[in-house]
């Protein structure tokens, strides 16, 4: 029933520093403020994708899913309230302030807060980037996706897929690291799940695509000139073939910045990696935290 990852917020103490960030380093489309301060980007035509909320701590806020209708936002809302979770209605203001008909929200097991959303509103014609580039990859593959940190891989894997209806795309056996991922569209993953250590939570990484290589070197570019940490240098990952840079947001949460990531069609055929690139993506700044670890 989830057609695509249509957007995502984020809290940070960091909203400043983002602003600068999401348009001048990732060519998104910085709008009016959010009524609490947040900071707010298109990187199409929906009216608005990113969502960089004030907070005293860097945190995943919720990540919002896209259904055709209210009928299959029900028909999920029933299942997942099955497998124990409680959702809620937003009110039409809440509904308005992310841009979209209406929601039902809910807080997984894990921790995370996911929202059913419809009716997404679009404005077309109207996206100008926050620096020259060629766009970005969205359309019916949505915003991109998001790879998640959770306390307990083998729960995670069974609620993603059986309750939220998620379908495996392969997964990533890469020494001691296991690496899950998740399709419902074209694009070959719109989720991804790894755990860190027993009962941590966080996020790793939000991937962006672009439609142009040139863009990618164009944002690594940027980074050095603007002393944005660059966290993994360009590199091609063995299972979806994303050419693509790991870009260190203000929020410590990674932007992996990519282009020509593979499509997968009712036919694919999930397959088991032993390492996560074909070349490239060597880890170049150690000293930072290597991801978004928000407790347990």
């Amino acid at each position: 029933m989830i057609r695509s990852m249509a957007y995502l917020g984020l809290n940070t103490p960091a909203v400043t520093e983002w602003r600068t960030f999401g348009s001048d380093i990732l060519g998104l489309h910085a709008i009016d403020d959010g009524a609490d301060g947040a900071a707010r980007f298109r990187m199409d035509d929906a009216d608005c994708r990113l969502w960089v909320h004030p907070g005293i701590h860097n945190d995943i806020a919720y990540i919002g899913w896209s259904l055709s209708d209210e009928r299959e936002a029900l028909e999920l809302k029933a299942v997942i309230e099955a497998g124990g979770a409680k959702l809620h209605r937003a009110d039409a203001d809440e509904a308005a302030a992310r841009r979209v008909r209406g929601y039902y929200w809910f807080t997984d097991p894990m921790g995370f807060r996911h929202e059913l959303s419809w009716g997404q509103y679009v404005s077309p014609g109207t996206f100008v980037p926050g620096r020259p580039m060629s766009g970005f990859r969205t359309g019916d593959q949505g915003m991109g996706h998001i790879v998640l940190l959770v306390p307990d891989l083998r729960a995670a894997d069974l609620f993603y897929r059986e309750v939220m209806g998620f379908n495996a795309s392969d997964c990533i056996m890469d020494g001691t690291r296991e690496l899950l991922f998740y399709h419902c569209n074209g694009r070959h993953h719109s989720l991804a799940i790894g755990s860190p250590a027993p009962g941590m939570r966080g996020a790793h990484h939000l991937m962006l695509e672009v439609n142009s290589l040139h863009d990618v070197g164009i944002a690594v570019d940027r980074c050095v000139e603007t002393d944005v940490p660059v966290s993994k240098s360009i590199g091609c990952h063995t299972n979806d073939r994303m050419v693509s840079a790991y870009l260190y947001s203000p929020s410590v949460l990674r932007i992996e910045y990519g282009y020509g990531g593979i499509a997968i069609d009712d036919l694919w055929e999930p397959k088991t990696y032993s390492r996560t690139s074909l070349w490239g993506h060597k880890e170049l700044r150690p000293d930072l935290p290597p991801a978004m670890i928000v407790g347990n």
